[in-house]
């Protein structure tokens, strides 16, 4: 099994990409510089990414949608930080900016479509129906009976 360094936890990119602690900060940015340098190495999930989004776009930061994804896209580029599942995030991020679904939606958006197979669900969230590769259909709706 290669070395994949460490996990990285969604604090250390928040205070990273918060700049908002006086001593964390600092040392984020000196973690994140050393990977991109090839110094160190890290490796994160989609879950944490999916934290950090629910965290920005949240109070007290209310992050803007597209910031955010500049954001994760920048980082998890690093080619010396292992993101489980980037491109699906990718996809989510790019999911996330162009439509008013959340990120979790986005996230599911993406999987489903990166799947081989039906890209049909149940919802009955309408923002699923501004992914034109989508079918959505509702549990007992006309399309449910229509699709039968």
């Amino acid at each position: 099994m290669t070395d994949r360094g460490y996990f990285i936890d969604a604090n250390v990119f928040l205070r990273h990409l918060l700049n908002d602690h006086p001593f964390q900060s600092p040392q984020c940015l000196a973690l994140f510089e050393a990977i991109e340098r090839g110094e160190e190495r890290g490796w994160t999930t989609d879950m944490v990414i999916a934290e950090i989004v629910w965290v920005l776009a949240g109070k007290p930061y209310q992050v803007k949608r597209e910031t955010i994804a500049q954001w994760l896209l920048a980082l998890t580029s690093l080619p010396n930080l292992r993101v489980e599942r980037r491109r699906r995030l990718t996809h989510a991020l790019r999911l996330y900016t162009s439509t008013p679904m959340d990120f979790i939606d986005a996230y599911n958006a993406a999987f489903i479509l990166d799947r081989q197979g039906p890209t049909k669900l149940y919802s009955f969230d309408a923002h699923f129906d501004r992914v034109p590769e989508l079918t959505r259909l509702e549990p007992g709706g006309e399309q449910a009976a229509k699709a039968a």
